[in-house]
C-alpha cells in the first residue's frame, strides 16, 4: 500500500514534466505543421491534378506520374541528379575528413585554417553560387582570365555541358567541405587518444591506423554526413540556377531546376509537384536503405 502510494506522485509529476516538456516544443511543431507538413500534403494532392496556372485544377488521377515515363527531360534531370549525388558527397565527405584530421593534428595556425573552411558556411547558396560566378565567368571569372595570362585558352564553364557541370560540382565542394569537417572534427576530438597510441605502439602507420581505426569510429559521424549530403544533394537548386540555370541544352539540369521551370515558368503546377513527390520519394527510400543497412550491420556487430 505504501509502495503504490509512493509510485503514484512520481507518475503524476513525469506526467507533469511531460505535459511542460510539450508545451515548449508547441510553437515547433506548430510552425512544422504550418510551413512543412501542409505544403507536403497540398502538392501531393496537386500532383494529381491538371493544371494549367490558371484557376482551380481538375483532377487527373495518375497521368501527371504517367506522364514522367515518357518525358526524356525528366529522365535527364534525374541522371543529372543521381550523378551530381555520386560525385559531391563521397568527395565532400572525404575532403571533409582529410581536412578534420589535418586540424586535428599539431598544424601551424590551425584555426586560421578551420574559420578558412568554415566561412563559406555563414553566406546562403545564392551567395556562394554569385560568388563561384566571380570565378567560373567564362568571359570575365578570375579563373579564365588567369588562364588567359598565363596564355592557355579560357574554358567555355557556361556553353560547355562538362565544364558547366564541373562547375556546379566545384562551388558545391567549396561550400560543403567546411560543414563536412567540422562534424568529423567534433568526432575526432572525442575520440580516446590511447587507441592511436597503441596501435602505433604496435608499428601501424599513420593510413593504417586511419583507415583500421579512425574511420570505423567516426561511424555515426559518416552515417550523419552521409544522409545529410544526399537529401541536400537530392534538393540541389541555388548554386545550379545562379551558375548555369540549367543549361547548356539541360545538361546541368537537376530535378528541383526541371520542377521549377516547369511550375513557375510553363505554370503546370501539377506535373512539377509530380516531380517534387519523386524526389521526396527518392530522398525518403535512399534514408530508409541506409538506415536499415545500419541497423543490419549493428545487429550483427
Amino acid at each position: 500500500m505504501t509502495a503504490a502510494l509512493a509510485v503514484r506522485p512520481r507518475r503524476g509529476h513525469r506526467g507533469r514534466e511531460g505535459g511542460v516538456a510539450y508545451l515548449f516544443i508547441a510553437p515547433n511543431l506548430l510552425l512544422l505543421g504550418l510551413f512543412v507538413l501542409l505544403p507536403l500534403v497540398q502538392s501531393v494532392g496537386l500532383s494529381f491534378e491538371r493544371t494549367n496556372g490558371f484557376g482551380a485544377g481538375t483532377f487527373a488521377g495518375l497521368d501527371n506520374y504517367a506522364r514522367l515515363i515518357g518525358d526524356p527531360l525528366f529522365w535527364r534531370s534525374l541522371a543529372n541528379t543521381l550523378l551530381f549525388t555520386l560525385l559531391t558527397t563521397p568527395l565532400s565527405m572525404g575532403l571533409g575528413l582529410g581536412a578534420a584530421v589535418l586540424l586535428n593534428a599539431a598544424l601551424p595556425a590551425r584555426g586560421v585554417f578551420r574559420s578558412i573552411l568554415i566561412l563559406p558556411m555563414s553566406v546562403s547558396g545564392v551567395a556562394t553560387a554569385l560568388i563561384g560566378l566571380l570565378m567560373f565567368d567564362e568571359n570575365s571569372g578570375v579563373l579564365n582570365e588567369l588562364l588567359r595570362f598565363i596564355g592557355l585558352p579560357g574554358v567555355h564553364w557556361q556553353s560547355g555541358s562538362a565544364a558547366a557541370f564541373a562547375s556546379v560540382v566545384l562551388v558545391t565542394l567549396w561550400w560543403r567541405v567546411g560543414f563536412n569537417m567540422l562534424i568529423y572534427l567534433a568526432g575526432l576530438q572525442g575520440l580516446s587518444p590511447e587507441l592511436q597510441e597503441a596501435a602505433a605502439l604496435d608499428g601501424a602507420r599513420g593510413w593504417q591506423r586511419l583507415r583500421s581505426i579512425t574511420v570505423p569510429l567516426l561511424g555515426p559521424q559518416s552515417f550523419f554526413l552521409l544522409i545529410v549530403n544526399v537529401i541536400y544533394s537530392f534538393q540541389v537548386f541555388d548554386i545550379v540556377f545562379v551558375l548555369t540555370g540549367g543549361g547548356p541544352q539541360d545538361a546541368t539540369s537537376v530535378l528541383v531546376t526541371y520542377a521549377y521551370q516547369t511550375g513557375f515558368v510553363t505554370r503546370d503546377q501539377g506535373y512539377a509537384s509530380a516531380i517534387g513527390v519523386v524526389l521526396l520519394l527518392l530522398a525518403l527510400g535512399f534514408t530508409a536503405v541506409r538506415w536499415r543497412l545500419s541497423r543490419t550491420r549493428d545487429l550483427a556487430e
